[in-house]
């Protein structure tokens, strides 16, 4: 994947932001203005400990309910289980596009989950891995009506995850390392 398929907000904010904070707190918004999404969070993780949090979250606005966690907390041993989509980033799989999760494959969502736990409609559930391993999910939504991901998007999200997944361990580490 070329440099040139990223938007110039995007590039800028991967090539000179200094810190993975720097990074992640820059590029959540952008990335919702350039996707043109409703909310974007991004939950990061503890592959060897199971924990995780949301420390960036960036909506459209107010009405969009807003995801973040400031501490770190134990993933539900069950979360695999009952969230396919969850289950298939362990798996480390591909990100996945949904474009309605009302009318997607019971065997990739998890339709009631996902009302309860995030209420959206359209998704992007974006797997930040490296060495085989978890360390985030980058998920934009849409919440009032299904959507198409087009080839942009799709193009945009597998340049962010290759660019940010570095990041999101250096991140964890960094974490796990001041504690």
């Amino acid at each position: 994947m070329t440099d040139q398929i990223l938007p110039q907000v995007l590039e800028q904010i991967l090539s000179d932001s200094k810190t993975a904070d720097a990074v992640f707190s820059a590029l959540v918004p952008a990335l919702g203005e350039v996707l043109n999404c409703d909310r974007v969070f991004l939950y990061l993780r503890n592959p060897e400990t199971q924990m995780g949090r949301v420390p960036y979250c960036w909506r459209r606005n107010s009405n969009y309910p807003e995801v973040w966690d400031a501490e770190w907390k134990k993933e539900p041993e069950s979360l695999g289980e009952e969230d396919p989509l969850f289950a298939a980033a362990l798996r480390t799989e591909p990100s996945i596009f949904v474009e309605d999760v009302e009318t997607a494959n019971p065997e990739v969502v998890n339709k009631n989950f996902e009302a309860k736990e995030f209420g959206h409609r359209a998704l992007i559930h974006a797997h930040l891995c490296a060495d085989g391993l978890l360390w985030g999910v980058l998920q934009p939504c849409m919440f009032d009506r299904p959507r198409v991901w087009t080839d942009f998007d799709r193009q945009v999200i597998a340049a962010v995850t290759e660019k940010i997944s570095p990041l999101a361990v250096a991140y964890v580490r960094g974490i796990v390392q001041a504690q």
